[in-house]
């Protein structure tokens, strides 16, 4: 239960967390302590510790107030106001929604995805990781190893099961003891016990060999194959074969980058690396302190111990709160020398490195904002592109920036409804949709614009932006001589081609190209598979979905031999021979 009051005075002398709100009831700092009374009152004094605070005490209106029973249980508590709230002037992970999660599903037989919310679910989550891509292809290759299922809906064997990546648990081809052993295969495979994978698989691979099931020994010899091929790619490994987290970081004004090295087994498993926003004036023991309530506090692998670069504030309590989100003892320790030392100076200077690149990739935005002449950084991004052939299958993509990052999660595809080859007129519809409706939403608009074209593409966002009655910075990127056309300039801007500014823009407008093309390939393909299935006497709409949904594409239908396309509920042996003949 919380309590209100503007009166320092009037706070109990107990355990437990404040939340300072400004006057239109935003939350503006989340704290924690053993006394709230004394706590609280430590603002309200005539001088400032440091600037941070001044600023905060100005736009400071209310107070907000919850009670533990315990420092630890405030801890926790503060941790979540400030994921939940995302304070202006706590020290806080940036962004943390935008990293990615693996997802192991609380499911009878589980899937593993990614996922961007944790949730007290029963799924195994981890991360968070930072590079998506990595994680992507980490799940592919563990659903290829491990033969998991895919669809969302178990109505039987699909495609996967035709091509060998799924044994079918839908379909009763594999026990559910036996998916579940190899799930729990898979939860140690993210935590790094690769050794103990293999005493496991190999256990399982003797029982099946003596069992004489040797079909499925040779795919666990082949699991334990490619498991002992990633150990070989883990080059930098440790005598003491502990699972470690190794964190430090580098530091600005406002700004840290903090890298995490995570060991499993006595060798480096990943790399991740965050950003702390509003660490002014906050010394290094107690930006730590937050990453590590932070980044532990989503439910993730915690290792026994956790090498820091320097001695975190409130380190009894973060002790014990890790140890009992383990279940086991977990250890801080600050190296001073040997090996473990030598480690820490490695990811200290990872994090420098992060550092000098984020500030050269905040020059190159710096000179694009004096280049373009645009009122801000431009932090945020879109562009748009549009693919078709003679007017035919018209699409449109919007791709999004951030910091100079791809936000997949942001992109946009468009069907266009404009008739005929008219690029002008598909630009302007497509530019509308988007920014009509951001408006509408009362929405922020992106820092600048990029449609890929010339003048008249140009001419044709600044028409749309002026009927809407809305003002976004805008530009032209012309594909053949990569000149750059600005609003009310005559000439265009040529930049040198080795120009930090010129590469980040061409990166862009391909992403934005890239994403459309890709996008109408598929719809043409589409419409290709349809056409052709549709000439095949006695497949109509529901058959024709079923052979595509079983198959995965009009490829792999055209390779099935008669038995296989009788598999599809509702292809009888005249169906499917119908089906055969017409393709061969």
């Amino acid at each position: 239960m919380s309590f209100q009051t503007q009166d320092p005075n009037s706070l109990p002398d107990k355990t437990g967390v404040y939340i300072m709100k400004n006057e239109q009831d935003d939350v503006i700092y989340v704290g924690k302590a053993i006394s709230l009374k004394k706590r609280v009152k430590s603002y309200f004094k005539d001088t400032y510790d440091t600037p941070k605070t001044r600023t905060l005490m100005k736009h400071f209106h209310s107070l907000e107030y919850i009670l533990t029973d315990t420092e630890k249980e405030a801890l926790i508590l503060e941790a979540n106001l400030i994921k939940k709230y995302r304070p202006r002037y706590n020290v806080r992970l940036k962004d943390d929604k935008r990293y990615p999660y693996i997802k192991i599903t609380n499911e009878d037989y589980p899937r593993i995805l990614i996922s961007r919310n944790v949730t007290d679910d029963g799924s195994h989550y981890y991360g968070p990781f930072t590079d998506v891509m990595a994680v992507r292809k980490t799940i592919k290759f563990i659903k290829s190893l491990f033969k998991i299922r895919d669809c969302k809906k178990m109505d039987g064997p699909c495609l996967n099961y035709q091509i060998k990546i799924c044994d079918a648990p839908c379909d009763g081809k594999i026990s559910k003891d036996y998916y579940n052993e190899i799930i729990h295969q898979i939860n140690l495979f993210f935590q790094g016990k690769y050794q103990e994978i293999i005493q496991h698989l190999q256990e399982m691979m003797d029982d099946a060999s003596a069992n004489h099931e040797f079909e499925k020994a040779a795919v666990l010899r082949d699991q334990i194959d490619s498991i002992k091929e990633i150990m070989e790619k883990q080059k930098v490994s440790f005598t003491n074969k502990l699972d470690q987290d190794v964190i430090a970081g580098a530091y600005e004004s406002k700004t840290a980058y903090i890298v995490v090295f995570s060991i499993r087994d006595g060798k480096i498993t990943g790399k991740d690396d965050f950003i702390m926003n509003g660490i002014e004036n906050t010394p290094p023991e107690k930006v730590l302190s937050a990453f590590i309530k932070q980044f532990y506090s989503n439910p993730r692998y915690i290792p026994g111990e956790i090498l820091l670069q320097n001695v975190v504030y409130d380190h009894d309590l973060i002790t014990e709160w890790l140890s009992e989100r383990r279940g086991e003892s977990v250890k801080l320790k600050v190296p001073v020398e040997g090996v473990e030392y030598r480690l820490m100076r490695m990811v200290v200077k990872n994090a420098e490195v992060i550092k000098i690149q984020k500030k050269e990739f905040k020059n190159t935005l710096l000179d694009l904002k004096k280049y373009l002449k645009l009122p801000k950084l431009p932090r945020s991004i879109e562009a748009f592109d549009i693919s078709n052939i003679a007017g035919k299958e018209p699409v449109a993509s919007m791709v999004v920036f951030k910091n100079g990052v791809p936000e997949k999660s942001s992109y946009r595809k468009y069907k266009i409804e404009t008739k005929g080859p008219d690029d002008y007129a598909m630009m302007r519809e497509v530019l509308r949709r988007r920014y009509e409706k951001l408006k509408l939403e009362k929405s922020e608009y992106p820092d600048l614009v990029i449609v890929d074209g010339g003048k008249g593409q140009l001419n044709v966002a600044l028409s749309v932006f002026n009927s809407l009655n809305i003002e976004i910075p805008v530009m032209g990127l012309a594909k053949e001589f990569e000149h750059i056309f600005l609003p009310g300039n005559l000439d265009p801007i040529i930049l040198p081609p080795r120009s930090q500014v010129l590469l980040l823009l061409q990166r862009i407008r391909d992403e934005a190209h890239r994403f459309a093309i890709s996008y109408h390939r598929k719809l043409r393909s589409k419409k290709i598979s349809e056409s052709e299935l549709d000439k095949i006497k006695g497949i109509g709409q529901k058959r024709k979905m079923k052979l595509l949904k079983h198959f995965g594409s009009l490829k792999n239908i055209k390779k099935a031999g008669v038995n296989q396309l009788m598999e599809v509920d509702s292809i009888n042996s005249r169906v499917a021979k119908d089906i055969y003949n017409h393709f061969h």
